[in-house]
């Protein structure tokens, strides 16, 4: 039977979603949107039927619809908030990342979920790419033998007009800067490849030449994680003149590999000590050329999310991983503005802890 299904908030992300929702088998009941030509656009856009109902209110959408899936892709700020009131109607989740901005509505979301037996999903849907399952593939069969460490790069670009077309962006209410918005992904798959468990995190962040927004343009991260390995994030929106590149490299004593592209969907180095697989192979078969750096990897995301509710249980990509990433964000936030390590695991902390951090705007 097929789920009902409505996405709240209809900016820039959505159209992933309502593409995966149509290509699931979802039936599509409503969209909400305070801005009514949004939800207009994605009617005409995916041609839904006349029958789709558009909110305003999402707890009127909730009340009203009743419906079985939720897309969260609002503004960051209010995703704790929402998400919250949607596990409290017994709606399933799949929220866009961040999960929320503080860990206080992150662990929120995570007991709630528990107690209505309802399933959440934090969107990093990178973790669907072919590349990023081939590498973590070779990570569950121990083929890399000791890790020694990892590193994530994302060198974009992000100009004035970008933060125009939504005032929230990059501020600390509702958004944070450069790491959590546009480097989260990369940072949640750091962290998951290389056993998940941080120590201790130390960082710098700076905002450089985006002094009309609130947060960072730049964040450098080093990290230990408790298997002895340990991490290095650069994150920047600050690249001349467009986006770069996103790279994870995952080094063993007994593997080394690359991926590289728009969202790291290529693998470009592949070796490995027992020789099971040609690396040219790899590379040739391992490669995916997405129209954006979001990737394909909203589509099998929804079909997991669909089977675990199905099948009650856990989704592949879980609240408690979104909070995971979150998490290490923060760390990096809260070392850089106390100018030394910080120890994890960490119980609160909120972007809007880090207001007046740098002298712009």
């Amino acid at each position: 039977m097929s789920l009902r299904y409505a996405i709240i908030g209809c900016g820039r992300i959505s159209s992933n979603h309502i593409a995966a929702a149509i290509d699931n088998e979802l039936e599509i009941v409503a969209l909400c949107d305070i801005t009514p030509e949004k939800m207009e656009d994605k009617v005409l856009k995916f041609n839904l039927p006349k029958s789709t109902h558009q909110y305003n209110d999402y707890k009127e959408l909730i009340e009203k619809e009743k419906p079985d899936l939720v897309a969260i892709c609002t503004e960051s700020g209010i995703h704790g908030q929402i998400a919250l009131d949607c596990i409290q109607a017994g709606a399933n989740l799949i929220i866009e990342k961040p999960i929320a901005l503080s860990l206080e509505e992150a662990d929120a979301i995570i007991e709630k979920a528990k107690e209505k037996n309802v399933k959440v999903s934090a969107c990093h849907q990178n973790r669907f790419n072919k590349s990023v399952q081939k590498i973590r593939q070779a990570i569950e069969e121990g083929r890399f033998g000791r890790l020694l460490h990892g590193t994530a790069h994302i060198r974009w670009n992000r100009g004035e007009d970008y933060y125009k077309q939504a005032p929230w962006r990059g501020t600390w209410e509702q958004d944070g800067g450069a790491l959590m918005n546009q480097c989260i992904h990369n940072i949640d798959l750091l962290r998951w490849m290389m056993g998940n468990k941080v120590v201790e995190v130390f960082g710098m962040t700076d905002n450089m030449k985006h002094n009309f927004i609130e947060a960072e343009d730049l964040g450098m991260a080093l990290i230990k994680f408790s298997n002895g390995s340990y991490g290095v994030v650069e994150g920047t929106t600050n690249i001349y003149p467009n986006n770069l590149e996103e790279t994870l490299y995952i080094f063993g004593d007994k593997g080394t590999v690359k991926a590289g592209g728009k969202s790291v969907n290529i693998i470009e180095e592949w070796q490995f000590a027992d020789m099971l697989d040609d690396p040219d192979e790899v590379k040739t078969n391992y490669q995916e050329n997405p129209p954006s750096v979001y990737g394909f990897g909203h589509n099998p995301l929804y079909a997991d999310v669909i089977d675990a509710i199905h099948n009650d249980r856990d989704p592949y990509v879980t609240a408690q991983d979104g909070r995971r990433a979150l998490e290490l964000v923060l760390a990096i936030y809260k070392s850089s503005a106390e100018g030394k390590s910080v120890k994890l695991p960490l119980d609160k902390c909120s972007t809007k802890d880090f207001k007046g951090r740098f002298k712009t705007v």
